[in-house]
Formats: C-alpha cells, sequence, structure tokens
C-alpha cells in the first residue's frame, strides 16, 4: 500500500473496523441462509473487502483499532485482525493472535475465516510451517485453511489423522473427505470405531463421500437416531446417499415420536426428495410452527420458488417465533425458519394438482430435477446457498474422490472456480 500524505481520519477508520467485524458476523448467518444466492453474497463481500481495504490503506493506525477491538472479541473481531495479520506478514502479531483464538470459544471460526479470505499467494510459506507445527491448533486452522482455498493439505493429512488430539483427528478426517482423499479411505473406515464423537462422525461422513456406502450407512443411521450436535448433519448425509428403501425405514422410525421428531421428519422428507411425501407436506403448512420448513423441503422437491411464483403469503398476525421486546420473555432462541417464506396452502396446493404428474413417486428429485451432475452444478451456481451446500455435497459424493465445493468461501473466488469448470 503507498505511504499515507496525511493522517488518517480516526473516525472513518474506526468505521472501517466496526464494519468490517459486524458484516462477517452477518455473514456467518448469510452463507446458510435460505433467501441468499452467490450474487447477493458477492455484495456482501464487497462490502467488507471495502471496508477491510480501508483498514490496510491506513496502515498502522488500521491495525491498531482491528487491536483494539479484540477487548470485546467476537468472530467478526478476530477475522478482521487476522487478515490485517496476514497480508502485513507480521509473524509475532499473527503468533499473539493464534493464541487469543485458541483461548476464545468463536476465535478459531473467526481465524480460520482470515486464513481463507486472504489471497492464497499471502498463504505461501506461512501454511506449510503450521502445517508442521508441534500446536495441534496451529495445525487444525491451517487445515481448514486449506480446504477453504481447495488445496490438498498432502501427506500433513495422514500424520494429522493419527495424532493423539481428537480434535486435530476429527478435522483432518473431516478434510479428508473434503480433499476428495481416497488413499485415505482405509484410515477412515477404521476410525468409524474411533472413541471421539466427534472422530467417528467426520470419518463417517468422509467415508461416504469417498464411495465406501455400506459401513458408513450404518453408522449414520445410528446418529441420526440419537441427540447430539452431529444428529442433524447424520441424518441429511444419510438421506443424500441411502437408497429409498433405507431413508423411508429411517423416517418411520422418527414418525414413531412424531411430536418429538417433526422438524426432523419435515427436513428429511426434503431430502430424501420422493414425491410421495408432497400431500403430507401441504398439510404440515397449515399448521404455522411448521409451514415455513415444510414449505422449503417442499421446494426442495418441486424445485419451486415460492416466492418468485406468488405461492407464498404474508406472515400471520400475532405469529412471532423468535425474541420479542418482552423483558419477562426466556425464549431468545432465534427464529430457525426466519428468512422462509410463508406458503399459501391453497396455491400450493393448486400448483401440486396441476403439476404432480412431472414427478414420479418412488423417485429421488432434487430442486424440481431427478438427481444428477448436471443439475447440481446448476442448483450450485443458481441455487440458494442452503440449496446450495447440497448441491456441493451430491456433487462430491456423486464423484467420489472430488473435492467439495466450498460454498463458504468468498463469493468472488466461488465465481472464479465456476467459471472454469463451465
Amino acid at each position: 500500500m503507498p505511504t499515507l500524505a496525511r493522517p488518517p481520519i480516526a473516525v472513518v477508520v474506526q468505521q472501517h473496523a466496526e464494519e468490517a467485524a459486524i458484516l462477517r458476523s452477518v455473514r456467518s448467518l448469510l452463507v446458510r441462509a435460505p433467501h441468499v444466492r452467490l450474487l447477493q453474497l458477492r455484495r456482501l463481500d464487497d462490502r467488507i473487502a471495502a471496508h477491510l481495504d480501508g483498514l490496510a490503506v491506513a496502515a498502522e493506525f488500521g491495525t491498531r483499532l482491528c487491536q483494539a477491538a479484540l477487548e470485546t472479541p467476537g468472530v467478526g473481531e478476530v477475522f478482521a485482525a487476522g487478515v490485517r495479520a496476514i497480508e502485513d506478514q507480521d509473524t509475532d502479531r499473527l503468533a499473539r493472535l493464534f493464541a487469543f483464538a485458541q483461548a476464545l470459544p468463536e476465535g478459531e471460526r473467526g481465524l480460520v475465516s482470515a486464513f481463507g479470505w486472504v489471497s492464497a499467494s499471502l498463504l505461501q510459506g506461512t501454511i506449510k510451517a503450521l502445517l508442521l507445527a508441534d500446536d495441534p491448533f496451529r495445525r487444525r486452522v491451517a487445515i481448514a485453511a486449506c480446504v477453504m482455498h481447495r488445496v490438498d493439505p498432502g501427506s500433513a493429512l495422514a500424520v494429522a489423522i493419527a495424532d493423539a488430539d481428537p480434535s486435530l483427528r476429527a478435522r483432518a478426517m473431516r478434510a479428508a473427505g473434503e480433499c476428495g482423499r481416497r488413499d485415505l479411505l482405509p484410515v477412515a473406515l477404521k476410525a468409524l470405531a474411533d472413541e471421539d464423537a466427534g472422530c467417528r462422525f467426520w470419518a463417517t461422513a468422509s467415508t461416504v463421500l469417498l464411495g465406501h456406502r455400506a459401513d458408513a450407512s450404518r453408522a449414520l443411521a445410528e446418529q441420526a437416531r440419537i441427540a447430539s450436535p452431529y444428529r442433524d448433519p447424520a441424518l441429511r448425509l444419510f438421506l443424500m446417499f441411502s437408497d429409498p428403501p433405507a431413508g423411508h425405514a429411517l423416517l418411520q422410525s422418527l414418525a414413531r415420536d412424531a411430536a418429538q421428531n417433526m422438524r426432523l421428519l419435515l427436513h428429511g422428507t426434503g431430502i430424501v426428495g420422493d414425491p410421495q411425501y408432497v400431500p403430507w407436506l401441504i398439510k404440515q403448512m397449515e399448521v404455522p410452527e411448521l409451514a415455513r420448513l415444510a414449505g422449503e423441503s417442499f421446494s426442495l422437491i418441486s424445485g419451486v420458488d415460492l416466492s418468485y411464483l406468488e405461492l407464498d403469503r404474508a406472515s400471520p398476525e400475532g405469529v412471532d417465533f423468535g425474541p420479542n421486546d418482552d423483558p419477562d420473555d426466556e425464549n431468545v432462541a432465534m427464529d430457525p425458519d426466519d428468512s422462509l417464506p410463508w406458503p399459501d396452502v391453497k396455491k400450493v396446493h393448486a400448483w401440486w394438482r396441476a403439476n404432480q404428474q412431472h414427478f414420479q413417486p418412488g423417485q429421488r428429485y432434487f430442486m424440481g430435477e431427478p438427481l444428477s451432475v448436471d443439475h447440481c452444478g446448476h442448483v450450485l451456481r443458481e441455487g440458494y446457498q442452503r440449496q446450495r451446500v447440497l448441491a456441493a455435497l451430491y456433487l462430491s459424493g456423486l464423484q467420489p474422490g472430488s473435492r467439495l465445493f466450498p460454498t463458504s468461501a468468498p463469493a468472488w473466488r466461488q465465481q472464479r472456480w465456476l467459471a472454469r469448470s463451465d
């Protein structure tokens, strides 16, 4: 960056630091949002980049503000400080940030995000040193950074999978599937019996993506029935890559306690993709607590954009499933279906009556088409973020040995990768 001819304007640089952190925190939600396409993500990323450029132009003053923001740290603050340290090639500051992030619950996400954000050319030498470090935390961050840039960590991955640290083992096992490392399939199969739950899950997930389904499917089915942090992703992967009868059987087992498992059932029917579930989904749209999730699963099967086709309606009056202004209300959880459209049951039912002849019961559909590599590629380019996540998983699983597309990478980098694959 050029030397500043005059001192930076403090209030402007302060705004750059604050906005970079805030927008990065917003990004955590948008990369998994049901209403955001790659184009909208690009707009947000361009705003983040502009604020980071402002900090870079401010040089040492911008760096000091990023460091000061760590007094009230979060993902965004660690991200901004991390980007500045990496771009400045300041090893001492980066070392301090590693220590800081390791002690902060959300610090790792912010630091990994910083490594995933910057240009790969700035990481040459840095990532190699981190992969060879003794500290498991540094190696974990380095492996995650490689995945974000679609770079194979090489022999360091096999070494990490055999490490005594369970968190490092789990991240390395996850990366084996994300990087398409079929040479590590025997290790992944062995790790299905790992004593650590995280290692077992990621070994199972990678085994599925790498093309070995029999043992992994049984493990996923077990994990999908047990309450744990891995239940939802285990259910998703099982239903995505199991044969239809096995998927139906798992949904039926969950239906035995439908009141407890209703959200899992609604999500699962959309993943299974069988049109026979559509009438049941339309029925669930009549229940306010379930309507939007049922609409999303309907869209996963039919490919219908409810808002675009005007098959949605306004939010019902008096219905609010998120936090409110009542200080005595203990509910502080965010609405899990926020930003999903409210389906108009009559309109959706009419659309299905007019179009159901195009869908064959017993066949898996994904976004309105039978599952295929070409169609998943289309969804990856044009779909909403939640749909793009599924499309990326399908593409990896349908082509064992291929790298998982990082749908949370900077949008301009995703666009460049997609353009190369055209």
